[in-house]
Formats: C-alpha cells, sequence, structure tokens
C-alpha cells in the first residue's frame, strides 16, 4: 500500500494534534476485508460470465434454452432445444407487449428469428410473405411458413396480430416495438399515483414535445451552478447578502409570477372545442393553482426563517471568504462532481451489467408451461442479497473517497503556513495520501452508513409492499423507524466526514479520528449551530436561486406551449435536475467550509497567537477572532443575551 510504517499502539492512544507532521496506515483490516469484498464482487460476476449468462445476455435466447446466433446443445426432455440458430440472431416475442407486472418482463413465447419485421404485418398472409421473402420464420419452429395460412394452430403458434413494426435494440440482438405504446401500460401499473391513465399519455406526451425545451433548460443549470462557484470565489464577502437578496426577489419574483399566469389563463376565454385541448388547459390551470400556492407558502417559510436567522448571518463571511481562497489556490476542486460522478457511472454500469448477467445465469430448468428458464439453486442463489450490499457500501466508499480527497486538500491549505509552500497539485497529494495510507478510513466508514442504509431501505420496501394492508399502528411505527434510521444516517454521515478530516490532520485511524472531532464539535456547539448551518443554509439558498431561476425560465417557456403540453412532468424534471447539479457543486463548496471550521476550532484549541503557539487561520479568521472577542466583552457588559453565543469564541491568552 506504498506504508513505510505501521500505525502502532502508541499513536492510537495519541491525543496531540500536530497537523501534517506524522503519516502512517490506518484501519489496515478493514481495507483488506474491502478488498476481499471487492474480489467476492469480481467472483459474481466470473460466475455469471464462466455459466453462459454473458453470451444468453448479449445474444439472447429462446423459450427452449437456445441461444440465438450460435449451434447449441440439447438440453433433455426440452423439445425443440439443441438447435443450430448461426443465421438466426435474433430474438422475437410472439407478443411482446404481453408483460409479466409482478416480475417485471415479458410473459411471452421467445423466438430466434434472421430478421426483425421493420413494417407493420396485419395478417398470417402478410407473415408468410415477410418468411418467404426475408428467410426469417415468426412462428413456432414446428409450423413450416407454407402453413401459416392453412394450420388450425397458426393462432397459437404465430405471433398475435397484428404484429407490430420492430427493429433490433442495438448489442442485445432483441427484436422491440418501434411503438412503444404497449409499454405504457407497463409504466401506468408501476406509477400507483396516476389514476387516470389518460393522464399518464398526457403526461409523456408533454415531456416528448418539450425534450429540447428540457434539455436546454438543463444545459442552463449546469452553467448558473459554475457562475456561482466562480461568483462564490472571487465575492464571498458579499455572497451572503447578495444571495439573501437574489432569493427574496426570485421567491417574489417566481410567485407572483405564477399567481399572473393562474389569473391570465383562468379569465382567457375557451374558444377551443377538441376535449383532448380543453382537457389539457384545465391541466394546466390545477397545476398553476398548486405551483402558485406552493411556492407562496415556500415563500413565507423562507422569509421566517431568515428573519430568525438574520443576525448570525454576519458569523459565516469569515470562513466563506477563506474557502473562496481555498478555491483559488486549488482550483481542481470545482471538478471533483465529474470524477466523483464519472466513477459511480461506472460503477453503476458494471454493477448494472452484472445484474444483467445473474438475471441470465444458472441452470437450465422446465417451468410450468413447458418452456426453459435459467435459475441459480444453492447457496449461489444469494448472490444477489451480496451483490445489493456491493452497490451500497462501493457507492458509499467512493463518495468517502471524495470527502476524504477534499479534506486532505484542504487540511494542507489550511496547515501551511506560507501558501507559497504549497504543493503543485494538493488535490493530486491528497489522493496519493489517501491511495497510500487511508483507503482503510474509508472503508470503515463507508461500511458504518451501509449498515444503517440497508435496514432503512428494507423497511421502505416493507412499507412499499404492505401499503393498504397494514393498520394505522404498524404503519405509523415503520415510518417512525425510517425516519429515525435516516436521522441517524445524516448524523453519522456528518460525523463521518469530520473523522475524515481529523484523519487527514493528524493521520490518526477511524474510531480515534471520530471520538476526536466529536469531542472538539460538542466543546464548540455553538460555533456548529452559528457558523457551520448557517453556512450550509447559504449554500442551500443557492441551490434554492438555481432551481428557482431553472424553474423560472421554464415556466416563461413553457407558456408558449400550453396549449398542446401539460407542464407538471416537464418542469419537475427541470427543477429537479437543476436541484441536483446546484447539489453536486455547491455540495464541494459545503465540505470545504465544514473542513475549514474544524481547522479552525482545532486552531483555537491548541493555539492562542502567543510565540511558539501561533495561529495557523487566516488573517480574515484572525479579525474575526479579534471582533469576536471585542463584541463578547461589549454584550457581557450589557448583559446582552448573545453573549451566550459569541462565548465559545473567546479564548483566553
Amino acid at each position: 500500500m506504498g506504508c513505510c510504517s505501521s500505525a502502532s499502539a502508541a499513536q492510537s492512544s495519541k491525543r496531540e494534534w500536530k497537523p501534517l507532521e506524522d503519516r502512517s496506515c490506518t484501519d489496515i483490516p478493514w481495507l483488506l476485508l474491502f478488498i476481499l469484498f471487492c474480489i467476492g464482487m469480481g467472483f459474481i460476476c466470473g460466475f455469471s460470465v464462466a455459466t453462459g449468462a454473458a453470451a444468453r445476455l448479449v445474444s439472447g435466447y429462446d423459450s427452449f434454452g437456445n441461444i440465438c446466433g450460435q449451434k447449441n446443445a440439447k438440453l433433455e426432455a426440452v423439445p425443440n432445444s439443441g438447435m443450430d440458430h448461426t443465421h438466426r440472431k435474433y430474438v422475437f416475442f410472439l407478443d411482446p407487449c404481453n408483460l409479466d407486472l409482478i416480475n417485471r418482463k415479458i410473459k411471452s413465447v421467445a423466438l430466434c428469428v434472421a430478421a426483425c419485421p421493420r413494417q407493420e404485418l396485419k395478417t398470417l398472409s402478410d407473415v408468410q410473405k415477410f418468411a418467404d421473402v426475408n428467410g426469417s420464420a415468426l412462428c413456432s419452429y414446428t409450423l413450416k411458413p407454407s402453413e401459416y395460412t392453412t394450420s388450425s394452430k397458426a393462432s397459437v403458434l404465430c405471433p398475435k396480430l397484428p404484429v407490430p413494426a420492430s427493429a433490433p435494440i442495438p448489442f442485445f440482438h432483441r427484436c422491440a416495438p418501434v411503438n412503444i405504446s404497449c409499454y405504457a401500460k407497463f409504466a401506468e401499473a408501476l406509477i400507483t399515483f396516476v389514476s387516470d391513465n389518460s393522464v399518464l399519455h398526457r403526461l409523456i406526451s408533454g415531456v416528448m414535445t418539450s425534450k429540447e425545451i428540457i434539455l436546454g433548460l438543463c444545459l442552463l443549470s449546469l452553467v448558473l451552478s459554475m457562475i456561482l462557484m466562480v461568483i462564490i470565489r472571487y465575492i464571498s464577502r458579499v455572497l451572503v447578502w447578495i444571495v439573501t437578496i437574489l432569493v427574496i426577489l426570485g421567491s417574489l419574483g417566481g410567485t407572483g409570477v405564477l399567481w399572473w399566469l393562474y389569473a391570465k389563463q383562468r379569465k382567457s376565454p375557451k374558444e377551443t372545442v377538441i376535449p383532448e385541448q380543453l382537457q389539457i388547459a384545465e391541466d394546466n390551470l390545477r397545476a398553476l393553482l398548486i405551483y402558485a400556492i406552493s411556492a407562496t407558502v415556500f415563500t413565507v417559510i423562507l422569509f421566517l426563517i431568515m428573519l430568525v436567522m438574520r443576525k448570525r448571518v454576519a458569523l459565516t463571511i469569515a470562513l466563506f471568504h477563506v474557502a473562496g481562497k481555498v478555491f483559488i489556490h486549488l482550483p481542481l476542486l470545482v471538478f471533483q462532481p465529474f470524477w466523483t460522478f464519472f466513477a459511480l457511472v461506472l460503477f453503476w454500469a458494471y454493477w448494472i451489467m452484472t445484474l444483467l448477467f445473474l438475471g441470465t445465469a444458472g441452470s437450465a430448468v422446465q417451468n410450468d408451461q413447458g418452456f426453459v428458464e435459467f435459475r441459480v439453486s444453492g447457496p449461489l442463489q444469494y448472490m444477489w442479497w451480496y451483490h445489493v450490499v456491493g452497490l451500497i457500501w462501493i457507492s458509499e466508499f467512493i463518495l468517502a473517497c471524495q470527502q476524504m480527497t477534499v479534506a486532505g486538500a484542504v487540511v494542507t491549505y489550511y496547515f501551511t503556513r506560507d501558501k507559497r509552500n504549497l504543493p503543485f497539485t494538493p488535490i493530486l497529494a491528497s489522493v496519493s495520501r489517501l491511495i497510500r495510507y487511508h483507503l482503510g478510513t474509508v472503508a470503515k466508514g463507508s461500511f458504518i452508513i451501509t449498515l444503517v442504509k440497508i435496514p432503512r431501505m428494507i423497511l421502505m420496501y416493507l412499507h412499499s409492499q404492505l401499503k393498504g394492508k397494514e393498520n394505522a399502528c404498524a404503519r405509523c411505527l415503520l415510518k417512525s423507524c425510517i425516519c429515525c434510521l435516516w436521522c441517524l444516517e445524516k448524523c453519522l454521515n456528518y460525523l463521518n466526514q469530520n473523522a475524515y478530516t481529523a484523519t487527514a490532520i493528524n493521520s490518526t485511524n477511524f474510531c480515534t479520528s471520530a471520538k476526536d472531532a466529536f469531542v472538539i464539535l460538542v466543546e464548540n456547539a455553538l460555533r456548529v449551530a452559528a457558523i457551520n448551518t448557517v453556512g450550509d443554509f447559504m449554500l442551500f439558498l443557492g441551490k434554492v436561486l438555481i432551481v428557482c431561476s431553472t424553474g423560472l425560465a421554464g415556466i416563461m417557456l413553457l407558456n408558449y406551449q400550453q396549449d398542446y403540453t401539460v407542464w407538471v412532468l416537464p418542469l419537475i424534471i427541470v427543477c429537479l435536475f437543476a436541484f441536483l447539479v446546484a447539489h453536486c457543486f455547491l455540495s464541494i463548496y459545503e465540505m470545504v467550509v465544514d473542513v475549514l471550521f474544524l481547522c479552525f476550532a482545532i486552531d483555537t484549541k491548541y493555539n492562542d497567537g502567543s510565540p511558539g503557539r501561533e495561529f495557523y487561520m487566516d488573517k480574515v479568521l484572525m479579525e474575526f477572532v479579534e471582533n469576536s472577542r471585542k463584541a463578547m466583552k461589549e454584550a457581557g457588559k450589557g448583559g446582552v443575551a448573545d453573549a451566550r453565543e459569541l462565548k465559545p469564541m473567546l479564548k483566553k491568552r
């Protein structure tokens, strides 16, 4: 692991903070455990490929166990097996719209064919003509093309008429209907909040009609997030007030526009006589009313929160200013969401591919209808659970690596007195330290989150399965457990992040770092409430600003398509994507502020500015501490209640 020295027992008991002085491997047993777990994940993928699942997934197989596009071995007691399908490379379903909603798969006989029908075939004569012209028989193997129109079994052995036009799915050799309207029923069964099926069709048509606008607005949210990051870097001193004013104006403006559009559409005459357009207009009017009421309630709540926290806003300005300097010295921090997202996408693609392999792995077994299915038996059937745990743990591991990387880079910046002596690329230096010394700590922290997340997901699954069947008491108890586990997960996430910072500072193992960080946070509880929370709230306002700006632009653009587009789903998609993008970017800034806060708390605890115990902090934070001391003395003389809030800032020399 590139570790020159191992963590000793003496180090684990050490409590003196020596930033960046000592560096040793941490939580090595957990790193070994994580490596063994990843080997197990690789074994699952290898098993599914070795048992032929890869070929069955990519090439496809028919209902008799034959893999399309190759010669097949005969299966015992299975008719029509062992056929040569070298020239039949595509899987064709006799009834592609017959969906099994419980198992979420196509419940139809599958055949290997030479070509997919590119045009709709309305009669058996058309099916026979297609077989003669293209050499692709769409009926059962036991029925010759010449018998399609004469055999009495043709109605059972041939595809359901009319045969929809289909095209092969790239890389997976399945004939899929070009018109996916039959799959809309499957979506309707999954979406429980839609009672009227026509509503879903209108929502889907609204998304398809507005797809260019949706893509443009998603790009706008990305640009706005980047602009806000630039603004944070260069005008951090006035950022809090700028964001506050813009959010006030945005909330008032957005609410006003929604009420204006609602009043305008309500007064507009209903000249259309087409029922579908009239229904769309009524849906848009109802949606506008809901949006306007929700925006009004949100604006009132937002104003009340900002009114309560107005006196504490000044406490965040110093940290925001230093955080802006961090991004100036460490510009690669801005790109951390991209690398993390890229790593997650690669892992999720691997996980989904392995999951698909598992779906076709196992031995051939005949079902009740006499068709072949592939099932895994014995202990190997529990590989699904192992695979699901791997999804959670490794995803959390990747996110934790991002937190450790950011913490290591910011810690290096904070505890380097002369910024000219910073490494050429502090981010890469932090990644190097993570890989050499602290992967075990990250594995342990992510595993703790996994232990909390899995029970919560199980309870959520049970709640969805038992919906409408359990009594009120059981439902309340189940929701309470889910809520408690969610709160515990958030608390552990916050503690983990500070534990990673403590590890980056002092190179201690996870438990020691978590304990030390917890002690520091408890000693500075008012600082956490007055600085960290307010800072997170201001960043939340930045996310709200991006969502409101994107949503307002979406409202204005979609207003020109109100006659034939339902607004609900396109606007929800745009706002959700805008919030996701804003969260990815501003969460990095939030991490930087949190790491700076812990470094600042440690600095003020163990240093007082005297010779030999000089502060590491930036001059702006020094001024902030001095101003807090003066304010504390003045407030103490007057007996002001705010003295209790400023008292943690005071450290006597």
